[in-house]
């Protein structure tokens, strides 16, 4: 099998060294995500809520473009910069994903790149 990487199509160039996302056999590989503004491609910092909207549906962006979908997301990691927010997180997370949640961990960490208040990685189903 070869690995393949999907380009994010709407999403700011980067010199970063990680693919957004990866294809091998059957399987999607999506670097964490966080809350990008579809408009104009920039990090948004906003509220808890706000950021958590913009990051699923980014991840729910690229897992379209890869050929996949939130229902075929088979294990999800979250990471919060403040686990006060985690009761947040689920009244939120339960609208992406309604049906056969994933397997998911959940992890407090001490500072996000740009100061981000959560950022999600996913492996998917294609």
């Amino acid at each position: 099998m070869e690995k393949k990487v999907v380009l994010r199509r709407n999403a700011p160039a980067t010199d970063a060294p990680y693919s957004p996302a990866i294809i091998y056999g059957s399987l999607l590989f999506v670097s964490g995500q966080g809350p990008m503004d579809p408009k104009t491609k920039a990090i948004v910092s906003g509220s808890f809520e706000e950021e958590l909207e913009l990051t699923l549906q980014s991840l729910k962006n690229i897992l379209e473009e890869a050929g996949s979908s939130m229902d075929k997301v088979l294990k999800v990691t979250v990471f919060l910069s403040r686990m006060e927010d985690y009761a947040k997180l689920n009244e939120i997370y339960k609208r992406y994903f309604i049906k056969d949640r994933p397997a998911r961990t959940c992890i407090e960490a001490s500072r996000l790149p740009f100061d981000m208040k959560v950022e999600i990685e996913a492996i998917a189903a294609i």
